[in-house]
Formats: structure tokens, C-alpha cells, sequence
């Protein structure tokens, strides 16, 4: 056994007479529990390596048969990382889980495979990469839905080859260094230990096939860059910061592969009068203090326009009024737009204010201040 390294019966809790079902079922638990998108502890990413490395060989009953005999040496000697991992069961449980494993097995496992120093090489069609942006939107915009166009440069498939990367009139044959594999295998011996490492082909970059004679546009790519136009579709109630997905609006991939997506960050501009929390939206409305007397009609701004609204008599400063369903729609509805009253004090009066003012603090005659409790504030 390498050194430092667990059994792997031992890493997924079963026993070593342990059924084909029970693996699958310890290797579920465990990659659910560990997996490094949901859990953020320290050590989380390498024991999710280490079960997905466990769960790899003894899920297929012969690389199980070659560990039980040899133990670690069986399977080093054997296989390379890429043989381990690009199995139908072990793909098809992280499909289930709804997680994509050529990009976790590139993040996490890096090209190296425990402790044996494998490298997974991708052969072929490559997944073109994702793009990121980001847009800004008006707060009505963002309570209403809208769409918006943007402009953006992306490479996309070359219009002179067609993506094939040859000069038309030339063709595509197999790169004559790798055979057409599209890797290379180094291998070295060192007593009883023999080490691979895989590593793409320097002649066709993995793809395993080579121009004859490479576009004049994209240099053999397969790949030009152009500015595109695309419409995003914003729907109703995003929040600040919220990004949408566009499936396969990244970049094409290389010689024909699938394209990548872009990811579009949704910004809401600051509105000059309205404030959202959530569903609802606040607004501060300041009136004097004859009209929080006396009630009045006062002209308020919303989502939709202006709109009147009716302040009672004896409203005091602080008072929160209603408008019901002019917030912004959410999974549960639509929200409110409260309007918070200021009774506004003003600072300077004329002498005829100062005049009406005191009598009318006649009329209250001298009262002293109420007292009211913590709770009833």
C-alpha cells in the first residue's frame, strides 16, 4: 500500500465482500456530503477526491479483482487515470447529482490521480469557452421584465473553413506523430514502480487530426473572432446582481466542438425616488404639518406612474401607508409599495407663520410631553 494513502474499502465504510449496490450507495452518501459546491470546509475537496477515487475502482468488477489481488500496485501498473475515470457507472451517478464531471475533474483532480501521478487528457472536440457580462437595467425594467440587446465579441466558427481549420480545397488528415489518439504517453520504470503520464499531442493539441494546409483566416483554428449581437430576455422581479444563463451564447468550440455559455449579470440603476426591499418598494413622502392635521391628497411616484394617495387627519410623522400591489411580482405574489410619512418642521417662519403658530399654541394650551414605553415604540 502507498504511503499515506487508505484502503479504499476503508474510505467508503464497507466491507470488503460489500455488493455492487452498497458501493454505489456509500459512494452517493459520502460525494453528496463532501462534494466541494456544497460543502466548504477545509478538507472537503480532498476527501471528495479520495472516495471518487475509491468508488472509480471498485465499482468495475475487474479493476476490483486487480486491487483485492495486488492492492494499489494493481492498479498503477495498469491502468492511467483516464481509464479509471471515463466509465459509464461513475459518469452516470454524477449526472444524477447534477453535477458536470469533466469540469469537476479538471478543477479538483487536476491532472493527478492519488498519488500515481496519471494526467487525464481530453481528446478531440473541445467545449468552447464561457463568456461573462453584464448589463444594467432601470428598477421598472427589472420589476417588469424587459429585453435587452447587447453587443459582445466571441469567437465563432471560422467563416472561410468552416470550423475545419483546413485551407478550403485541403483536407484534414491524422496527425502522424499520435495516430490519431491525440495524446502522448511518457513512461518511466523505477524498480518495481512504472510511472505514466499522458499528455496531449504538441502536433494536433489532443484533437488527433491536422490541416494539410492551415486557413489563411483563423491560422488552422478553426476559430475567428466576431461581434454578435444577442437579445437577453430579463425577467420579471430579478434582483440586483442576479445573472442569467445563455446555453450555448459563449464561444464555438475548436474544430467543431460544442460552444460554451455566457452568463450575463443583471445591475439595477439607482432610482431618484423609490427604494426596493425585497417586493416591496419604499417611498418617503414629506408633508407640513397642516396637511398630517388635517389630512390631504398627496401625489406619490410608483412602478407604473404617478399615483394619489389619501393621508388621514391626525397622521403623525413616522406613520407607514399602503398601496397594495404596487411592488414588484415575486414567487409569492406581488409586493406593496409603502409610503413612509415626514411631517415636516419647518426651519425658518415668517412673521405671519410665527403669528398663526402661537396661537394656535394657545388653543393647545401647555402640555407636557407624553411618555411613551420602550415596548409600545
Amino acid at each position: 500500500m502507498l504511503a499515506g494513502k487508505r484502503d479504499y474499502y476503508e474510505v467508503l465504510g464497507v466491507d470488503r465482500n460489500a455488493s455492487q449496490d452498497e458501493i454505489k450507495r456509500a459512494f452517493r452518501k459520502l460525494a453528496f456530503k463532501y462534494h466541494p459546491d456544497r460543502n466548504k470546509s477545509p478538507d472537503a475537496e480532498e476527501k471528495f477526491k479520495e472516495i471518487s477515487e475509491a468508488y472509480a475502482v471498485l465499482s468495475d468488477p475487474e479493476k476490483r479483482r486487480q486491487y483485492d489481488a495486488f492492492g494499489f500496485d494493481g492498479i498503477r501498473g495498469r491502468y492511467t487515470a483516464e481509464d479509471i475515470f471515463n466509465q459509464t457507472r461513475f459518469r452516470d451517478i454524477f449526472t444524477e447529482f447534477g453535477f458536470n464531471f469533466d469540469d469537476l475533474f479538471s478543477r479538483i483532480f487536476g491532472g493527478g490521480f492519488g498519488g500515481f501521478n496519471f494526467q487525464q487528457v481530453r481528446t478531440g472536440p473541445r467545449r468552447g469557452r464561457d463568456l461573462k457580462t453584464q448589463i444594467e437595467v432601470t428598477l421598472e425594467q427589472a420589476a417588469f421584465g424587459t429585453e435587452v440587446e447587447i453587443t459582445l465579441p466571441r469567437l465563432r466558427k471560422c467563416s472561410r473553413c468552416g470550423g475545419t481549420g483546413a485551407e478550403p480545397g485541403s483536407s484534414v488528415v491524422t496527425c502522424p506523430k499520435c495516430g490519431g489518439t491525440g495524446r502522448i504517453e511518457h513512461r518511466t520504470v523505477s524498480g518495481f514502480a512504472q510511472m505514466i503520464r499522458v499528455v496531449p499531442c504538441d502536433r494536433c493539441g489532443g484533437r488527433g487530426r491536422v490541416a494539410e494546409k492551415p486557413c489563411r483566416t483563423c491560422g488552422g483554428d478553426g476559430l475567428e473572432e466576431r461581434r454578435t449581437r444577442l437579445q437577453v430576455k430579463v425577467p420579471p422581479g430579478i434582483e440586483d446582481g442576479a445573472y442569467l444563463v445563455l446555453r450555448g451564447q459563449g464561444e464555438d468550440g475548436p474544430y467543431g466542438g460544442p460552444p460554451g455559455d455566457l452568463y450575463v449579470t443583471v445591475r439595477i440603476k439607482p432610482h431618484p425616488y423609490l427604494l426596493r426591499r425585497g417586493r416591496d418598494i419604499i417611498y418617503e413622502a414629506e408633508i407640513n404639518f397642516p396637511q398630517a392635521a388635517l389630512g390631504a391628497e398627496i401625489k406619490v411616484p410608483t412602478l407604473t406612474g404617478e399615483t394619489t394617495l389619501r393621508v388621514p387627519p391626525g397622521t403623525q410623522s413616522g406613520t407607514i401607508l399602503r398601496l397594495k400591489g404596487k411592488g414588484i411580482r415575486g414567487r409569492f405574489g406581488r409586493g406593496d409599495q409603502l409610503v413612509h410619512i415626514n411631517v415636516r418642521v419647518p426651519k425658518r417662519l415668517t412673521l405671519r407663520q410665527r403669528e398663526l403658530i402661537e396661537k394656535l399654541a394657545k388653543e393647545f394650551g401647555s402640555e407636557e410631553p407624553r411618555r411613551r414605553s420602550w415596548w409600545r415604540r
